[in-house]
């Protein structure tokens, strides 16, 4: 095989590792593998996610001969026709009106239902957001205030996650306790470290083990400034359905382990050494790339803790803390490179990739970005200080304006981030 490694090659290599991973997930088959037995009566579809419709389509032409019908919310610009399921489009990552009338549209179609009914819920990433039914008094501009303040807040998800269930009336295992008597069947794309279903789209059919108590220390360790109604909302008391209170039969068809393996498969294809360091890292993205680009370093100058050529391969869900200054445009995948690039300052023999399996690094129209050896340097030729970009988080303008971003538009999917460090001797 070929050992001379150019940008071009190390593109092309990286961007198959990185779409070999996407494709690890697509929902459509991965729903197939784990259909349940067909109801003696009616099958109710509810959903939310950034994969909802694709996994919707799946099963309405897997089952023509069963009374099915439903509806399932997705982000804008990821519907696809699923026959008898309706399919609402909402906001993310702030809810909108579309995500407070879908919820409740889904929550009003599994009341009534007998034992011989089934609801099948397909969850996975994005749906906390699109699937937003406010508690007490709080109005959809209080449940945006607070989707606000969680993602500026640098908070990790599981615990962003603990705050939203206890302010929704159908998040945190409450979906579930409205379908009681009927069979339920929940269908989970994980896009979270650890593949937690109570942690995906905040888990609206898993009983929840987080208390009030754990959520006031959140809101008090971050900061976080909740608007008067939902501070209401959580002095009422009023727990989320525990461990026990509530029937769970949750199937994981796709998660982000399983797109590291299906990334590290090609990476020995391509002649590469696969070092996984797993699917659950969490922390400041810009921090973690220079974490990572010592990992490359000592790979590279020491074989440790592997020999070149290899790449290192993770997962998992950074977070960027934006503070209180202005930023720029940018996402966890993007900030991860640039704080990556700066590390590494234009070492040869190196190269990265970091993307959101979605489609979208943040709010962005790009998947992440690609690092090269050079990458700093066609910065400076463009006008642009890495350090002043990362300082002002707008590291999707940097990477848009050399020309290296990752571009592929929605892919119906999400197993969170996939990054790829490439490493040659």
């Amino acid at each position: 095989m070929n050992s001379t490694w150019t940008d071009d090659r190390a593109r092309t290599v990286l961007r198959r590792i990185f779409d070999a991973a996407v494709a690890s997930a697509d929902p459509r088959s991965a729903v197939l593998r784990h259909l349940p037995e067909k109801p003696k009566g009616r099958c109710i579809v509810v959903g939310a996610g950034k994969a909802s419709a694709a996994m919707a389509a799946a099963l309405d032409a897997a089952w023509p001969d069963v009374e099915l019908s439903g509806v399932v919310v997705t982000r804008y610009g990821h519907a696809v026709p699923a026959g008898r399921i309706e399919i609402v489009e909402a906001a993310h990552p702030v809810p909108d009106t579309n995500s407070e009338m879908a919820a409740r549209r889904c929550l009003a179609a599994v009341r009534g239902l007998g034992p011989d009914d089934l609801v099948i819920a397909l969850i996975s990433g994005g749906g906390s957001a699109l699937m937003t039914l406010p508690a007490g008094s709080m109005t959809l501009a209080d449940k945006q205030a607070v989707n606000k303040a969680l993602l500026a807040s640098g908070a990790p998800i599981t615990e962003m996650n603990a705050v939203r269930k206890h302010l929704s009336l159908i998040k945190g295992g409450r979906l579930a306790a409205a379908a009681q008597p009927a069979r339920l069947v929940t269908l989970v794309i994980s896009d979270v470290p650890g593949d937690d279903p109570a942690g995906i789209a905040s888990g609206p059919t898993v009983a929840d083990s987080s208390t009030l108590t754990d959520v006031q220390e959140i809101i008090v360790r971050y900061a976080i400034d909740l608007p008067a109604a939902a501070k209401a909302v959580l002095a009422e008391g009023r727990e989320t359905p525990k461990p026990g209170q509530i029937a769970e039969d949750v199937r994981m068809i796709a998660a982000p382990h399983m797109a590291l393996a299906a990334a590290a498969k090609i990476a020995r294809h391509e002649g590469l050494v696969p070092l996984v360091l797993g699917d659950a890292l969490e922390g400041e993205s810009r921090e973690l790339g220079t974490v990572m680009a010592g990992i490359a370093r000592s790979v590279r100058m020491h074989s440790l803790p592997i020999a070149a050529p290899a790449v290192i391969l993770s997962g998992g869900e950074t977070t960027v803390t934006i503070g209180k200054g202005p930023a720029g445009r940018g996402g966890r995948n993007t900030e991860f490179l640039l704080g990556f690039a700066v590390a590494m300052a234009g070492e040869a023999g190196v190269w990265a990739i970091a993307g959101d399996s979605d489609g979208i690094d943040g709010t962005e129209d790009a998947a992440g970005a690609i690092v090269f050896p050079d990458t700093l340097e066609r910065g400076r030729t463009a006008g642009l200080s890495a350090r002043t970009v990362l300082s002002g988080h707008d590291s999707y303008s940097y990477f848009s304006a050399i020309g290296d971003l990752v571009l592929t538009g929605p892919t119906l999917t999400n197993v969170n981030d996939i990054r790829a460090v490439l490493v040659t001797s």
